[in-house]
């Protein structure tokens, strides 16, 4: 993940509207919904592998053309939902990235298979000691 705020901002295209919910009568008024629009596929931050990546682990957020929209109105103000927009956007980005280790095959301890073991030859003796005897 080689890239900053700065450098996204960069490749960030912004379009502001009206924005539904509260606010009363200034809702009418004020711009303050904001979409975020990246495209992925003429994008310079990413790699040819990372935009393959992206455009598989994120393709229900991204449209036909290979651009990834993200709209924040949860704010009154335009300000507001341009910086949470932002930080939705490199919070997706990262998540979509992430490659988790592989993980290397281990073996139990020593201790682990004789306390497993000891465990089962317990309940073993528990079970023959419960059975009652047929020839009494």
């Amino acid at each position: 993940m080689n890239f900053s705020k700065e450098d996204l901002l960069k490749e960030i295209t912004f379009k502001t509207s009206r924005s539904g919910g509260k606010g009363g009568q200034n809702v009418n008024k004020v711009s303050s919904k904001v979409e975020l629009n990246i495209d992925v596929r003429s994008s310079a931050l990413f790699s040819e592998e990372q935009k393959a990546l992206l455009l598989f682990k994120l393709s229900n957020k991204i449209n036909s053309n290979g651009i990834l929209q993200i709209i924040t109105e949860e704010d009154r103000s335009q300000l507001v939902n341009k910086e949470r927009g932002i930080e939705k956007l490199i919070v997706l980005l990262r998540a979509a990235l992430h490659q988790p280790k592989t993980r290397k095959a281990t073996r139990p301890g020593k201790a682990v298979i004789e306390k497993r073991l000891k465990h089962k030859r317990a309940t073993a003796l528990r079970k023959i000691n419960r059975k009652k005897d047929l020839w009494d």
